[in-house]
Parts: structure tokens; sequence; C-alpha cells
């Protein structure tokens, strides 16, 4: 009984699908797209009633916009593509533009090709250069190190606004002209390390951090209270420089003083400390060196009683 029942299912089975009516199915491939708009068939043609030609004018404008559409589209996107990958140089020019990529050196070199650019930063390291190039007008840090520049002049950073920080080390400088950072309002930043100076030029109260080691500066290199308006100085950094004294007023914002390596023979009680207010304390001023200087720290101990930690140096 249970055969008898599975054939007359199998029967039904086979009835049903060789009844159903069979529909022609459509290949798209890529002949398809290679003939003619008048030879296309017309799958989109729901109306019967409709003469062929209707349904053939209908079918050609409707394909021809949409390709027209996409046509149009492709070059736009490519174009955005490329725009938005194409590094900008620090003139806001295309590297791959006819934009003179920076001002002009001396020798008719664009700044940008004879150094690097990029961003808002300049780097010239190494380039042998003898003078300052000229800066792009954005430009936010200047890197110049290990070439033989010999001098600043007044207007070798003049209308940089943006410039925040200038590192010159290892050059051969041995001039700057006393207004060369005076002008410029955001620097904080200034890097003179290893150079031939003897003169500090006028500092800009916008200052944090001055490394001015390994100079020639001695006894009369540092202008009396050079570093008094620097209300926002947290490193300074004067090592290798022959000094005979401790520039002061040192302000209230400094964090570390780095003076090792000099000649420094005295100190007096108040060059850190206030004398006349023993409640006064000093904690932003952590780190004090003055090893490898002629001078005994332990014959001043209330130079040091405001401090939060004891300077490194001589205690015998």
């Amino acid at each position: 009984m249970q055969t008898f029942v599975n054939v007359f299912l199998g029967f039904f089975i086979f009835e049903s699908v060789g009844a159903a009516p069979i529909t022609d199915t459509i290949i798209y491939d890529s002949e398809f797209y290679d003939v003619p708009l008048g030879e296309l068939p017309h799958p989109f043609a729901y109306d019967e009633n409709k003469q062929s030609d209707q349904v053939e004018t209908e079918t050609g404008t409707e394909l021809s916009s949409v390709i027209q559409d996409s046509y149009s589209s492709a070059p736009l996107t490519e174009e955005t593509e490329d725009e938005a990958s194409t590094p900008k140089l620090i003139d806001g020019s295309s590297a791959q533009g006819s934009g003179v990529p920076g001002p002009q050196t001396q020798d008719g070199l664009p700044t940008c090709l004879l150094c690097t650019c990029l961003g808002t930063t300049v780097y010239c390291d190494d380039r042998e250069l003898d003078a300052i190039p000229p800066l792009p007008k954005k430009t936010t840090y200047f890197y110049s190190r290990y070439n033989r520049i010999r001098k600043i002049s007044r207007n070798d950073f003049a209308n940089l606004n943006h410039l925040r920080r200038i590192d010159l080390t290892a050059n051969l400088i041995s001039e700057i002209h006393k207004d060369a950072f005076r002008r410029l309002p955001q620097l904080q930043e200034l890097v003179l390390r290893d150079n031939r100076i003897r003169q500090l030029p006028e500092l800009p109260s916008t200052l944090t951090f001055i490394d001015v080691s390994k100079n020639r500066l001695g006894r009369r290199g540092i202008p009396n209270e050079a570093f008094k308006n620097l209300d926002e100085l947290q490193h300074l950094y004067i090592t290798d420089n022959n000094l005979d004294h401790i520039p002061l007023p040192l302000p209230e914002s400094l964090q570390a003083l780095h003076l090792q390596n000099n000649n420094i023979q005295e100190m007096h009680e108040d060059t850190f400390c206030k004398m006349r207010d023993f409640t006064y304390v000093r904690r932003a001023l952590e780190d004090i060196r003055l090893d490898g200087n002629p001078i005994n720290l332990s014959k001043t101990p209330y130079a040091y009683m405001c401090l939060p930690r004891l300077p490194v140096g001589n205690l015998i």
C-alpha cells in the first residue's frame, strides 16, 4: 500500500512540472552591449498593443540618456579622486600643477624644491646653505640644521606670523640682528645650539623653549634681564657657554634650567628664592643643572629652601 502511494505522488509531481509553461531566458553577456541601439530586443515592452516603432523609440531614448549620464559622471569622479589624492605643497599649490612650490631663493630655485616641505613644516637640514632661504608665509616649523649659515638678518623671518619653532642647530652663526625674532607673534621654540653666537638678540615673550647651548656667549653675551618678561618660558638651556653668572631674573614659569659646563663660581641666596619671604615656594622649577661649574653649592644652603629639589652640582 505504501509503495502504491509513493508511485501515485511521484506521477502527480511529474505531471505538474510538465504542465508548467516554458519561458525564454535572456542571457546578458558582453556581446549584448556591442549591438546597435536599433537592433536591441525589447524586454521593456509590457503593452502588447503598442506599435513596435514606439517601443523602439522609447527604449532607445531611455538607454541613451542612461549611457550619457554614466559617461558624463565618470570623468568627474576621476577628477575628484585625483584632486583628493594629490598632495598639496606648503603654499597651497599642487605638486602636479603649475604652481610654484614656495618662494624663489637667490639662486632662482624654489625653496620647497631645495628643501622638503611637508604640510606647514620646512626641512632644510644638511643642504649646504649659507643663508636662511625665503620661507612660505604659512610656515609653522622650520628646521635648517647642519648647514653653513653665518648670519641671521633682520628680515629673514619677516611676516612669518605662523612660525612656532626655529631650529638652526650646528651652523656657523656668529651674528644675529637684534630684531630677527622679536617680531614673530607665535614663536614658541628657539633652538640655536652648537653655533658661534656671542650676543643674544631680543626675544619674543611667547617663547616656552630656548636652547642656546654650545655657543660663545661668555660674560656679556646675555643682556640684563633678557628673560624677565618671558612669562611662558619653561625650558632654558645655556650649557657650554663660558658664563660666569646665572642670568637673572628668571620667570616664575621656568621648569628646567641647564647651566652645566660653564664658569659660574658663586650664587646669591636670592637667586631662586626670596630671602625676605620664608613662605615663598617655587614649585615649578624642578630641574637645575650646575654640574661642571667651579661653584660649591654647600656654601649657599638657603638659596634652595623654596625649591622642590636641590640643584645638581658640586657640594664640596
